[in-house]
């Protein structure tokens, strides 16, 4: 059922997809399914809900948003491993980097990877602090995070790793355009400027929202700030 949901959506959006890109997501499936029973990764364990609300959600991302060829792109809260791995099995020329703060997650997309021969840089640390880090900041064309955390916060977890000229990429649910108001001056305020929303229904009838922000000019030195002071007093 999980091939032909995304045989069915990819049809239906112009999007092509190889017999070895189905193949590397029922494996992603399967190992999802089998690694939550022992480590809590999702909530979503059905193979057609795993399609629609974790691959189609995440591969919506090259539908709606034009990627540069080879660009460098981080994952930042992945969590099992989403959007990073999805967009990187329809996009082989991407340089992925997945970035989430908690270990056990990372064994599991580590086995993830060596499973479907996926390459891709894997980093355990909090998203506030790697930005910090001279290697990371402002060094990718695109950052790109799903539902981590309200949106002037997850602005500031994000917009430093983004290069200038280059794209952070927030996926929401229904209520992006709302959050995007509430995050206009932190974006200001961290270099950006709102681009785009892409507003569109995914084949279990749910809305979401994709939000694009260009990084016009350099992140101020003082931020991020700590994770408490980001999730205490948003920008």
């Amino acid at each position: 059922m999980l091939i032909q949901i995304l045989e069915k959506w990819c049809d239906e959006n112009k999007v092509s997809i190889s017999e070895k890109q189905k193949s590397d997501f029922e494996i992603y499936s399967n190992m999802l399914i089998e690694w939550n029973k022992k480590m809590n990764l999702t909530s979503i364990t059905a193979q057609d809900e795993i399609a629609v609300k974790h691959f189609i959600d995440s591969i919506s991302v090259i539908r709606y948003i034009d990627l540069k060829q080879d660009a460098a792109l981080i994952d930042i809260g992945t969590g099992a491993g989403f959007p990073g791995i999805p967009i990187k099995i329809m996009r082989s020329d991407i340089k992925l980097t997945l970035l989430d703060s908690l270990n056990k997650r990372l064994i599991f997309l580590n086995e993830v990877c060596k499973a479907i021969d996926l390459e891709a840089d894997i980093i355990h640390a909090r998203a506030e602090e790697l930005s910090q880090n001279e290697k990371y900041r402002e060094k990718f064309d695109y950052a790109v995070s799903r539902a981590v955390a309200n949106l002037p916060s997850l602005c500031e977890y994000c917009i430093p790793y983004v290069k200038v000229g280059g794209t952070f990429i927030s996926m929401k649910g229904s209520y992006g355009e709302n959050e995007l108001e509430i995050a206009k001056n932190a974006i200001r305020l961290l270099g950006g400027r709102s681009d785009k929303i892409h507003k569109f229904i995914l084949p279990d009838e749910s809305i979401r929202t994709i939000i694009t922000v260009s990084k016009i000019a350099s992140t101020p030195s003082k931020y991020p700030r700590r994770g408490t002071k980001i999730s205490k007093n948003p920008l």
